[in-house]
Order: C-alpha cells, then structure tokens, then sequence
C-alpha cells in the first residue's frame, strides 16, 4: 500500500515520487555471465527491479515434432518469483505472465538470425526476483543481452524503455506507483541501429501529439539503456583491454 504522501505523483518542481525529473532514467546495472551453466545470462538492476536471465541453445528441439525445417524456434519464458511483489504471488504461471512471455518473445525474435539454427530451439528464461513497474522491458534488455553473452548471431541488441502521462506531464521510465496510479502506460523496445521497433504497447489514453511525444521519449530511453547493454558486453569480453586504456 502507497501513503498519501507518495500518492503525489509529481510536485510543484516538477519531480517525481521518486526524485527524478521527467527525462530521467532510473539507475541501470547489468552483469553478463552470471549463471556458469547457462549459454548465455545476464542480471538487471533497472530502478528497484532485479531480474535475471538465462538462455539455453541452439540446441534440439523437445518434442521433436516442433522443429522447424528452415528457422530456430525461440521460447521465452518470463516468471515472477513468489516473493518479487508485496503480496505473495502465485508461483503457477498466471495469464500476465504468459502474456508477457509471447510479448518478449515477438520483441527479441527481429533482433535474431534465426535461419542460421534450422530444426534447433533457443530457450530464455526470465526470473523477476524483485518488481518494481517496467519488469518486462527490463527483461527484454537483460534477456537481448545474455543472447549476445550466448553467441547468438544478432542484427542489433534490442533495447527497452516505458514512457507514460502524468496528468499533462510526458515521462520517462514508468516506475511500479506512476504504472499503477498514472494516466498511460507505453512500453517500447526498439533496434537502435536498424531504427526498428519491435514492441509498442499502451495502457490509457493519449492524444495524438501526446502519443507521438510519448513515443520519442520512449525511444530516446530505449537508446540510453543500449548504451549501457553494450557497455555490460564490454566489460566481460574485453574487462581488461578497458582498463588498460583508462589507466593509459
């Protein structure tokens, strides 16, 4: 439960519950590598979230009759921790969380060459140990990265971000308050390099200039978080040439 005091959703000075003014991202930390028996993994911190992704293959398909002749089959499956919530959730998949899988699945899916795996699977596991509003787009960024961490042949990393109103405001990173107490909700990910968008989602009103403000700020989001996921790569696979240079 919120308090009447946090329920101010933006004050005179135009900041927000948490502190941030409207451009603001909440602090992003990733770690690659961090399940060894994994292919491919990778750790979020994205505001108070924390969510950790595993990625298994290209491997065979079970069962067989899945397989598909000419392309890769992705699956995604995203799940909430029963003690990621204030309230004990469920730990059965519930019909959001299935949901939310399909969504992550179609937004990754663009990013991948699939045809250069025919007849095998990819498999991303995606755990929310902590929710904290904009789960699914920091899922989506932890999850591209540990398919790059994977050696997955990729077109670009794909890169998420939620923008929303705020009565007439326009802000960026929707956290879990301004998600439940807000006017719109919209998630986005996005290829920064191809300039494609592969999710666009919206929960409220909006008008037509909003949406388009909306939109633009989501993006801009969406870039500054891959700034971040390349320079997570950079630091596993190139740590010590980085610091070389720095110290140089």
């Amino acid at each position: 439960m919120y308090n009447l005091k946090e329920l101010a959703l933006m004050d005179e000075n135009g900041k927000r519950s948490d502190g941030r003014g409207i451009d603001e991202l909440r602090s992003i930390k990733i770690t690659v590598g961090v399940v060894k028996n994994a292919d491919g993994s990778a750790y979020i911190e994205f505001g108070k979230n924390k969510i950790i992704v595993a990625v298994y293959g290209p491997r065979e398909v079970h069962p067989k009759h899945m397989a598909l002749p000419d392309r890769c089959v992705l699956r995604c499956r995203y799940h909430m921790s029963p003690f990621s919530t204030d309230t004990r959730k469920n730990p059965a998949p519930s019909r959001r969380e299935v949901e939310i899988s399909k969504v992550m699945r179609e937004s990754l899916e663009p990013s991948l060459i699939l045809s250069d795996y025919p007849r095998a699977v990819i498999d991303v596991f995606v755990e929310v140990l902590q929710a904290d509003g904009g789960s699914r787009c920091a899922g989506i960024n932890a999850a591209s990265v540990a398919l790059a961490d994977a050696g997955i042949n990729m077109r670009d990393l794909v890169s998420a971000c939620a923008a929303g109103r705020l009565s007439d405001n326009i802000v960026l990173d929707i956290n879990d308050l301004e998600d439940k107490e807000g006017d719109a909700d919209m998630p986005v990910a996005y290829l920064p390099n191809l300039e494609q968008v592969t999710l666009l989602q919206l929960d409220g009103k909006l008008t037509t200039t909003q949406f388009s403000e909306c939109l633009e700020k989501a993006i801009s989001g969406c870039k500054s978080v891959y700034e971040i996921q390349k320079e997570a790569l950079m630091k596993k696979y190139f740590g010590n040439e980085m610091e070389l240079k720095e110290e140089a």
